[in-house]
């Protein structure tokens, strides 16, 4: 007998299946593709010669899109699965990033971006909709952490490598992030199986509602971190993160992606145990220690003198970011369960995100540029710690899983 409270009773059920093994595969190879361009891409719009906050619209606009796709996506993936529309929104986003490579101003890369955003949202919708589908109930966390680890590795690899070829060449980080797209197309479409017909159960229950799933605390509470979540970590960190790294440590491409691989490395060290405890012991916790976490050290990004404040804090903020996004998704499974469709539910998670990612990067730059960078990183933190708020009086969802 053990009194470890994480130590699972049905350990011998924890494998992950090999579906969604796939797809962890195809996401990896897009995370490290992606983890190429991140720290390169507002300094890229900077050579244009344009303010900060316009480099922050370059990143902010693909979020727009995103966002204006989301509820066509929903509806897409229902009528048509999310096989077909991962495909196609994973091929989409190759072709805008290697018309990216050779925008020759930046109202070609605004637009080149910006429909690659349209991309983004069909394959992220799709790949939430599978690990939904898929995913055991008692290992939602496990398969969360398993997916968030390939984006990881690629975010970890990805910025410094991206950095390295940035200085031989700005265009080679894009056209690698194409071949990387492709290649991950094909890993779905060769080896992913198709669904197999919905079952009896599932065939008597209708379409998870937005109108259905608003009513419940925990989507509510989701979706708030959601949009907090967004601006910090999807908007301000990929945007004004940079331009901070260049505008006051290095001038470097290097530098900005050493940076970011620290967050990714704090993300990855704390993801093992995050994992267990949500499938364990509760959601809940996670996401408000995460939460606070991060954005308490995320206000500490523009006081760091040098780059090694700087790393040091980037791996706290990032482990914060680990334990919170795992919970996160684990929560959003629970509230659709494993044996209902959800695609707008799930779609309009993705929009609340997006829409954080939208004003951060403008806004963070706006402030950046009036006020400085350490009030544009404090507004972040207390953004994302504001979001979390409500969880001290959401319920746990955990015991749904066992439901």
């Amino acid at each position: 007998m053990t009194n470890d409270p994480l130590a699972s009773p049905r350990a011998q059920d924890r494998r992950i299946p090999r579906e969604l093994w796939i797809l962890i595969g195809a996401a990896f190879l897009i995370a490290i593709g992606y983890g190429l361009i991140a720290p390169i891409l507002p300094i890229f719009a900077k050579d244009f010669g344009i303010p900060n906050w316009a480099a922050g619209v370059v990143i902010s606009a693909f979020a727009l899109f995103r966002l204006a796709w989301a509820t066509p996506t929903g509806g897409l993936v229902q009528r048509f699965g999310e096989r077909p529309i991962y495909i196609c929104g994973v091929l989409v986003v190759a072709a805008s990033t290697a018309a990216t490579a050779f925008a020759a101003n930046f109202w070609q890369l605004l637009i080149f971006r910006s429909l690659g955003g349209v991309g983004s949202v069909m394959f992220t919708v799709s790949a939430v909709g599978i690990l939904v589908r898929l995913s055991p109930p008692h290992i939602r966390g496990k398969v969360s952490a398993a997916y968030g680890a390939t984006f990881l590795i690629g975010n970890i690899t990805g910025p410094i490598l991206g950095g390295f070829l940035a200085e031989i060449s700005i265009q080679a980080p894009f056209l690698i992030y194409t071949a990387t797209l492709v290649i991950a197309a094909a890993v779905i479409g060769i080896l992913l199986p198709k669904p197999p017909p919905p079952s009896a159960q599932s065939r008597a229950l209708p379409p998870l509602t937005f109108r259905e799933a608003w009513t419940d605390p925990a989507y509510r509470a989701t979706l708030l971190t959601g949009f907090g979540n967004g601006w910090t970590n999807f908007g301000v960190r990929v945007s004004v993160v940079p331009l901070f790294v260049a505008a006051v440590i290095s001038e470097e491409a290097r530098a900005a992606g050493i940076v970011m691989a620290a967050f990714a490395v704090g993300n990855a060290v704390v993801l093992p145990f995050s994992s267990r405890f949500a499938d364990a012991v509760g959601r809940r916790p996670l996401i408000l220690g995460g939460a606070i976490l991060a954005g308490l050290f995320t206000m500490l990004f523009g006081l760091a003198p040098n780059m090694w404040v700087l790393m040091a804090v980037s791996v706290i903020a990032g482990a914060g970011v680990g334990a919170l996004n795992p919970a996160q998704q684990a929560v959003l499974a629970d509230v659709v369960g494993a044996n209902r469709t959800a695609g707008t539910v799930i779609s309009t998670s993705q929009m609340v995100a997006d829409v954080g990612a939208i004003l951060g990067p403008v806004l963070g730059g706006l402030i950046a540029d009036y006020l400085g960078f350490g009030w544009a990183f404090a507004l972040t933190g207390l953004i994302l710690i504001a979001c979390a708020l409500p969880w001290f009086r959401t319920p746990e969802t955990l015991h749904r899983a066992a439901a």
